[in-house]
């Protein structure tokens, strides 16, 4: 099955089949380290640069600031929600999250 995601709207949504499913007006919790040296940080996402699918996890580039420490730096490979049998499950953006590494041993 095919599932089509891309950004929208300036970079401002993530459209999963033609649906607006993540929006860049949410918070993050990002574990310690992805983004900055808070534990954890809470990050205002400011767009999305990329979206991809890495398997059923539906990830995101993305530009976001840290609200406790004004850190504004860029996120890789950010989980935003997974497909099950067909159909987008959004991550709680309240979640602590974390980077979907690339399989370095199984390229």
């Amino acid at each position: 099955m095919t599932i089509a995601v891309r950004t929208l709207d300036d970079a401002a949504w993530i459209s999963v089949n033609d649906s607006r499913q993540v929006s860049v007006s949410d918070v993050w919790t990002l574990s310690r380290g992805v983004f900055c040296d808070c534990e954890p940080a809470y990050v205002l996402l400011k767009a999305f640069v990329d979206v991809g699918v890495d398997g059923p996890i539906v990830v995101a580039d993305a530009i976001g600031q840290c609200l406790d420490c004004g850190t504004r730096d860029s996120i890789d490979r950010l989980p935003v929600g997974r497909i099950v049998d067909g159909d987008f499950r959004p991550y709680d953006p309240e979640g602590v999250q974390w980077r979907v590494e690339p399989d370095t041993e199984n390229p």
